[in-house]
């Protein structure tokens, strides 16, 4: 079937998707390449919950669990939130668990918008973002984050709301630019969406990665809470990406609106990873001081490692992502250069553009994950020594 035959979503979806994710991870491995560009860590999460995850398998926590979450992990969840954020929210009518945090994006869409609506986007934006808000029947209006900063035009922010507005999705820590949104910015969003009464979606999935300010939730500030959905992902705070444990807080009245959509599109999920999982969330302060630790000496090193290479690197304030302009090394185009380093450098890198609605924003940009082993960012950090002038 022709793209010209297919049904107008899909149509939507394959016009602003991207092949590049799989494109990059097949040279990666066809050249046996060290992978700088998947978000995911290539070691292991605590013993401590792998264990609580064998412990529940063998228990026989291993068949369908209640649509919102197990109780205890609902409870969990509610406890961090006030622990880490002092955001109070009952367990059992405002905290849902999902097929991790993609799932529980693309359900709060569903459920919260009508055809026709209009979703506020920051770009560069995670790569679902857009398809949830197009299967959500919702049109994107988009806002540009511009380098070195990624800071946001305040009268662009004021202008794309509308009265067609429904909601605004904001990532802080965000991907792929690794800004920590400012308690100003954070205040300007919260008082457009008093003013429009518009809903806010956050996506707070590096909420314990933040390594210069402070993660301060949206919700917090005043008259936020009542008209915001916190989402996050145990797959991020844990190392466990695989078995996709996210979860959402919201007020009851919303909470009964994203549960009626996400029992229909799974139901429930991964019933002994979410047993395992009460025990990550409440983890000693020591875990969690010691994630943000070992996560900034990785990103220390990327970018210390990229900067002697040439790049110019645009150190982030969280998340485990960092930038780098490329047009020092005499590249200007992101594609061509995260196409030609599996094969030439041996490395495997995002081009930053594929973020973007108009490649031309980002494609002097180039993404690294430094969610890796010192082992593997060594080796990539040797191997990119030959693109040295």
């Amino acid at each position: 079937m022709t793209s010209t035959r297919l049904p107008w979503l899909a149509s939507r979806l394959q016009g602003f998707g991207t092949t590049i994710f799989a494109e990059m991870t097949g040279l990666a491995i066809e050249h046996g390449a060290v992978n700088l560009g998947q978000g995911f860590p290539d070691f292991e999460g605590p013993d401590f919950i792998k264990q609580a995850a064998i412990e529940a398998l063998s228990s026989g926590h291993n068949q369908y669990c209640r649509t919102q979450g197990i109780p205890e992990l609902n409870r969990a969840i509610a406890e961090h939130q006030q622990r880490f954020w002092a955001l109070d929210y009952d367990p059992d009518t405002e905290v849902t668990v999902y097929a991790g945090a993609t799932e529980a994006i693309y359900a709060t869409l569903a459920a919260l918008c009508e055809v026709g609506d209009e979703v506020i986007l920051f770009e560069p934006y995670y790569d679902s973002y857009r398809a949830s808000v197009a299967m959500a029947g919702a049109h994107e209006k988009l806002v540009t984050l511009r380098g070195p900063d990624f800071s946001f035009d305040p009268e662009q922010l004021r202008a794309a709301f509308t009265p067609k507005t429904r909601a605004i999705l904001v990532n802080t820590p965000h991907n792929p630019s690794g800004k920590v949104y400012s308690r100003v910015e954070l205040e300007l969003i919260a008082q457009l969406c008093r003013e429009h009464d518009v809903l806010a979606i956050t996506d707070e999935v590096y909420e314990h990665l933040v390594f210069e300010g402070e993660h301060i939730p949206l919700a917090g500030l005043p008259g936020m809470r009542e008209r915001t959905v916190v989402i996050s992902s145990a797959g991020k705070t844990f190392s466990f990406t695989g078995w996709k444990i996210g979860h959402s807080c919201a007020p009851a009245p919303i909470t009964r609106a994203l549960r009626s959509a996400h029992q229909f599109i799974t139901f429930c999920n991964g019933t002994p990873f979410q047993h395992a999982m009460v025990h990550g969330y409440r983890a000693p302060d020591a875990y969690f001081e010691q994630f943000e630790a070992e996560y900034r000496a990785r990103r220390d090193k990327l970018c210390e490692g990229l900067a002697d290479v040439g790049f110019e690197v645009l150190t982030p304030a969280g998340t485990y992502f960092a930038q780098t302009d490329i047009r020092p090394l005499g590249w200007d185009d992101d594609f061509e250069f995260c196409r030609m380093l599996p094969e030439k450098i041996g490395v495997a890198a995002i081009p930053t553009s594929a973020f973007y609605s108009q490649r031309e924003a980002g494609k002097h940009l180039v993404r690294w994950a430094f969610c890796k082993t010192d082992a593997v960012l060594d080796e990539g950090l040797a191997r990119l020594q030959k693109l040295r002038k």
